[in-house]
């Protein structure tokens, strides 16, 4: 057998520094308020803290008084919900100084700021991502001049499911779809003229900031003479105070309350054709590009919704008593908190991962970003639950935070792809022609 290369061949002998002397002992170390984390960077510490202390003392009250709010009061003028985006865009958190960092710095600094914005609050953290998207994208495609028009200071939405058609909206191929199914008409079409665009139709009331918004990412049908065209379709940068862009009421929703939602109406509306990001000979990529980055972000998003409802039965346990003894002194409570931990960490490094490896390669997996978005999801939900049942009856009162949790983290299934057909659109990724 060959000998170990000289590198490797002192592996396993004492060396000067032997951690372990220096452990108490017995051992009990505690890790920080993200979990299992390697050090950070000065630069990256930084971040964290300004992101936490946004989030704790900005956000979460912000969330929690909108959440008790009617959907028309919480966009009205005067609203907490104007107060928060103004103090969340003296932050500086833009669009380009994420794209200016190196991707793998990019994709941790990606995570870290949704996964602290979701321990927040996921409505607002939703809010903020789907705001930018306009931007984001068009600067993906190189397109300066829509990425000039979707400015930092204004608020984006993104348009793409129907009264009709939801998440077969992220399958144009059809992989998801029934052997004898047919997406049926579109709701929503942008007729490619030879110097504009004419976008007729709805996006439901679903859209994210469709309310607010000020600028619209649409990825809707195309017809460029031959009928529309679902699968070859257009993604169309529009500004919301276009003649004929109307909008309808803000959804009344069980959660994500501080997270307007509503539809859009396209009544022949017209653009220059300057404001079409992608046609239909590149749509399906455009569809593919914002379903990788929206996927990964929700991942980290929900992981901090998860987090925050770990740390939420972590105190309870050990302040609430059970039979003369902190709840932590029983077994089961021991079993649920570790089953908990385990999930939220696991969810953080799945997402982390995906999100490196998107960033770094000349083309995402999409299905690595469906993992990220489906396992952080879940989690959120299920620890939420895990959680709300440890407080008993006082998580079902609006005393304690666990309620909303549970019920921010029952939505955060359905919204970007429902969990459900994202598994589908993942294990058609999965296969191999070659192997078939």
């Amino acid at each position: 057998m060959a000998a170990l290369p000289q590198d490797v061949s002192t592996f396993g002998r004492p060396s000067a520094d032997v951690r372990i002397a220096k452990w108490a002992p017995t051992p009990h170390p505690k890790l920080g308020p993200l979990g299992a984390e390697c050090p950070m960077s000065e630069e990256e510490s930084a971040i964290v803290d300004t992101l936490r202390r946004f989030a704790e003392n900005e956000m979460r009250p912000t969330g929690e008084i909108l959440d008790r709010m009617t959907p028309d009061e919480v966009i009205a003028p005067g609203s907490p919900l104007w107060s928060f985006y103004g103090k969340f865009q003296e932050l500086g958190f833009t669009v380009d100084l994420l794209l200016g960092m190196e991707p793998m710095q990019r994709a941790k600094i990606m995570c870290l700021f949704y996964e602290i914005l979701g321990w927040g609050d996921s409505g607002l953290a939703i809010s903020v991502g789907a705001g930018t998207l306009p931007r984001y994208l068009s600067r993906l495609f190189g397109n300066d001049y829509l990425a000039e028009l979707c400015a930092d200071n204004i608020i984006g939405c993104w348009g793409i499911t129907e009264p009709d058609h939801g998440s077969d909206s992220l399958d144009p191929e059809g992989n998801a779809a029934h052997a004898k199914g047919a997406y049926g008409r579109p709701n929503c079409i942008a007729t490619l003229k030879s110097d504009r665009i004419v976008i007729n139709g709805q996006k439901s009331a679903w859209v994210s900031n469709g309310p607010i918004g000020q600028i619209c990412i649409l990825y809707c049908a195309a017809d460029s003479g031959a009928g529309a065209d679902t699968r070859h379709g257009a993604c169309v940068i529009v500004p919301c105070n276009t003649k004929g862009v109307s909008k309808g009421k803000p959804l009344d929703k069980m959660g994500q309350r501080a997270l307007p939602q509503g539809e859009i109406f396209f009544d022949n509306v017209e653009l220059g054709m300057e404001h079409l990001l992608a046609g239909p000979d590149s749509f399906q990529r455009a569809v593919y590009a914002i379903h990788a980055e929206a996927n990964v972000l929700m991942g980290a998003c929900f992981t901090g919704v998860a987090q925050r409802a770990y740390e939420l039965a972590h105190a309870y346990a050990h302040e609430r008593k059970q039979g003369g003894q902190p709840l932590v002194r029983h077994q089961n409570v021991l079993h649920r908190l570790f089953s908990m931990f385990r999930r939220v960490e696991a969810a953080r490094a799945v997402t982390r991962r995906a999100c490196e490896y998107n960033m770094v390669m000349q083309q995402p997996a999409l299905h690595a970003a469906m993992v990220s978005k489906v396992t952080g999801t879940q989690t959120a939900f299920e620890v939420a639950s895990d959680a709300l049942q440890l407080f008993g009856g006082n998580g079902m009162t609006r005393a304690y935070p666990m309620e909303k949790l549970l019920r921010d983290a029952r939505a955060s299934m359905i919204e970007d792809g429902c969990n459900e057909i994202l598994s589908i659109l993942g294990g058609t990724a999965l296969v191999d022609p070659e192997l078939l």
